[in-house]
């Protein structure tokens, strides 16, 4: 075997070689303008295409294991969404409004207690040591100069709106778009794999099928499986809420429902809302509303996830932690949503090339 056939070697070629190519394009960003523009337009609706997909898939292939036509099996599955959505349009969209429309007559009294608060705090400063006195003064003085100073940015505020409305016009644009991507992600969808394994050697192929195969269960467990985990958690905190009498209890469920998307972070927001509707309501029921979520965080780590999601995702919490602040720093709140997944896809890569590596 010469020096250039040497499995090392190439593999360095290979790192070079990429290296290069993200040089260059980094030196040449104008040429990746159209493809950032292209992945922007068409990023949610295929996103959002994406995780429907995954959650009508296994109605389809039931269907289709019953000897139904897949056009059928398509249709069923379009019933159920709407269905699903109009039982929470008449169902839950009308408590959540009446609460929300509570919330918004209350609000000026919660305002006004939070003013008493603070004027309590400043008239009885002199009770407090020297240095808590100082930082009541500073954090006083800072408050005012940030009012001050947002003052002068009302008119751009204003004008913003237009740019804001222009985005929503953007987004319901892409929405509508939903419906015809996840039309034939479900048609498709069988026809994928063997698309991609055209472009890799004949040798290679069935390598290349059993990958995309790992990475589509990987995608199908994480996306099917927090959807049921974020769905009992929601009912698990509305119960809890319920239980203890907390105002706005289906709305703080809901927002923790949806919170719970997020990893390692989603608890931790979810019961901020609720510990401030408490902390008006019954500065005793903050005590509650923390053993509640700590209750629903307890089943949900310990019983749901392993038996819904099961060990396929299994991440270490210093591995997630890491991804989660290195994420929310190059992408925000979009990069903490998807980059577990995008770090269990890698992994699976990562596995998958390194047995063929050794079995070379």
């Amino acid at each position: 075997m010469t020096f250039t056939e040497k499995r090392w070697f190439k593999v360095m070629v290979a790192i070079i070689l990429f290296l290069l190519i993200v040089f260059l394009l980094n030196k040449n960003q104008f040429l990746l303008v159209p493809v950032v523009v292209l992945i922007q337009t068409i990023f949610l609706p295929f996103v959002v295409a994406g995780i429907l997909y995954y959650l009508c898939r296994p109605l389809v292939t039931f269907l289709e294991k019953r000897k139904t036509p897949r056009w059928i099996a398509i249709l069923a599955a379009y019933a159920a969404i709407i269905l699903f959505g109009y039982g929470i349009v008449k169902l839950v969209a009308p408590a959540i409004n009446d609460q929300l429309e509570t919330f918004i007559d209350n609000l000026p009294a919660m305002v006004s207690t939070v003013i008493d608060w603070v004027k309590y705090i400043q008239e009885n400063r002199s009770a407090f040591p020297d240095f808590v006195q100082d930082a009541i003064l500073t954090a006083s003085e800072d408050i005012e100069a940030r009012i001050q100073n947002n003052v002068g940015n009302i008119a751009s505020g204003i004008l913003s709106v237009f740019g804001v409305i222009g985005g929503f016009i953007n987004t319901l644009f892409g929405l509508v778009l939903v419906p015809f991507i996840l039309f034939y992600m479900l048609k498709d969808s069988g026809r994928f794999a063997p698309s991609v394994t055209k472009f890799f050697p004949t040798a290679r192929r069935e390598n290349v099928l059993h990958i995309l195969k790992d990475i589509d269960k990987t995608i199908a467990t994480y996306i099917q499986g927090q959807m049921i985990v974020s769905l009992i958690v929601g009912i698990l905190l509305y119960i809890g809420y319920l239980i203890i009498g907390l105002n706005y209890s289906l709305v703080l469920a809901v927002f923790g429902m949806f919170t719970n998307v997020i990893p390692f972070l989603g608890p931790y927001i979810a019961v901020i809302p609720a510990i401030l509707v408490a902390l008006f309501q019954d500065p005793v029921m903050v005590l509650y509303v923390g053993i509640i979520m700590l209750v629903a965080q307890q089943i949900e780590g310990n019983i749901i996830s392993p038996n819904i999601m099961g060990k396929s995702l299994n991440i270490h919490p210093l591995t997630i932690i890491v991804l989660i602040l290195t994420a929310g720093n190059l992408a925000g709140l979009i990069g903490v949503i998807f980059v577990i997944p995008a770090y269990s896809i890698v992994k699976v890569l990562v596995v998958n090339l390194v047995k063929l590596y050794k079995s070379k």
